[in-house]
């Protein structure tokens, strides 16, 4: 896995719209995302959870590269990852391009065809929503506002399509767009990976546990993954705060800007919008 690393972010507000079509081809800005908070609120027959959460886009992420004349997608790990997590972080991405993605997905559901590089920044398997975000990129690339096919991609999906800071419920289809406010996050995305599947189905296992770091997975996470404790108290050590897990996890995170050793830290710079569709050559 190539999930290591600790970086300080600030919430974006995302506005969609100001695309600009290029020629040749047309890169669209792929945020991560970061649930705040999360509550279970039910299970639906079909076995999906319910959930009252709290999620907000962040001012870095991957960068979605369309040709229209091409088809296929491709994914190359960024300098940064590269130089942070090495081959196996190379490795990992490149087994992406060779099996279904929600890139591929949403180009199907959206019946438009393209050839997509996407220039991935967003660790792997750190419930930071780079997935479901490089999915909502494609969306917006292809002109598509539809919540429900965004669900028929992921659950998180509708919130990545509209973005910025909201209030999500039911599955993950209704987004509730709140108050936009700055804030900066430090951030660790531990070497270990965890499934988003694993941690509800042991919510489920443990009776559904209220958690009391507003988080109601953060057991579920911790019995699946022992793992995340270690990585949940370097941070909390290197900060002096305690420490939520970023939805299923495995990212840890805390408020603010915290003096993290230089190699495992990234500040991102805050931007107000979102940028749309640019040509690039």
């Amino acid at each position: 896995m190539c999930v290591e690393g600790v970086y300080s972010v600030r919430a974006v507000n995302v506005e969609r719209g100001n695309v600009e079509r290029g020629e040749m081809c047309e890169r669209v800005f792929s945020p991560a995302k970061l649930t705040l908070s999360l509550r279970v609120t039910g299970v639906r027959d079909d076995g999906y959870h319910l959930i009252d959460a709290e999620m907000v886009s962040l001012d870095f992420g991957d960068q979605l590269d369309f040709t229209a004349n091409g088809i296929g997608v491709q994914m190359k790990a960024s300098a940064r990852l590269r130089s942070a997590y090495g081959a196996r972080c190379v490795s990992d991405i490149s087994e992406i391009s060779e099996r279904d993605n929600l890139v591929s997905k949403a180009l199907t559901l959206t019946g438009k065809q393209a050839h997509v590089v996407v220039h991935k920044d967003i660790p792997l398997a750190a419930g930071l929503g780079g997935g479901s975000s490089n999915a909502a990129a494609v969306l917006r690339w292809a002109g598509c506002t539809d919540a429900l096919l965004a669900l028929d991609i992921g659950a998180d999906v509708p919130f990545c399509l509209i973005g910025g800071r909201a209030h999500v419920s039911g599955v993950g289809e209704v987004v509730r767009p709140l108050p936009y406010q700055l804030q900066t996050y430090t951030l660790l995305t531990p070497p270990v990976q965890s499934s988003t599947a694993a941690v509800y189905k042991a919510w489920d296992a443990l009776g559904g546990p209220v958690g009391g770091n507003s988080n109601d997975l953060e057991l579920a996470a911790l019995h699946v993954t022992p793992e995340l404790a270690f990585w949940r108290d370097e941070l909390g050590n290197a900060t002096g705060v305690t420490p939520k897990l970023a939805g299923s996890g495995s990212t840890w995170f805390v408020n603010g800007t915290h003096p993290i050793p230089e190699q495992y830290t990234h500040i991102a710079r805050h931007t107000s919008t979102i940028p749309g569709t640019t040509p690039t050559t």
